[in-house]
């Protein structure tokens, strides 16, 4: 019997830590997928059309995410990465409600593991 494979989120003090890997200046905005972070573990892939300038692409992250997700665009603040493109979303809200809601909003990507 094998493991579940690992998740790009895990619950947090007041919500969920999600890692993302983040494509800014991409044709479309858009969730690209699941892939392997080269620590071990798994990030959510995400492109966005705005510049990695100005906090612009972080902007257009956290918007996306909040729409896709279907949690409010204050709930969301970027915890690591503002300059790279791997980040760190804090998703404020009860950890346990949240993991349940990213499970279903991301399962067609989780699934494809």
């Amino acid at each position: 019997m094998s493991a579940a494979p690992a998740r790009p989120f895990a619950a947090a003090s007041g919500g969920v830590r999600l890692a993302v890997r983040l494509t800014p200046k991409a044709a479309a905005a858009r969730i690209l997928g699941v892939i392997e972070d080269g620590a071990g573990g798994r990030a959510l892939k995400v492109a966005v059309t705005a510049p990695p300038e100005a906090g612009k692409a972080n902007d257009a992250l956290l918007a996306l995410l909040a729409k896709a997700l279907g949690v409010r665009r204050g709930a969301l603040s970027l915890v690591l990465g503002a300059a790279d493109r791997r980040k760190l979303v804090h998703i404020a809200g009860d950890p346990a409600a949240l993991a349940a809601q990213l499970e279903e909003r991301l399962g067609a990507w989780l699934r494809r593991d």
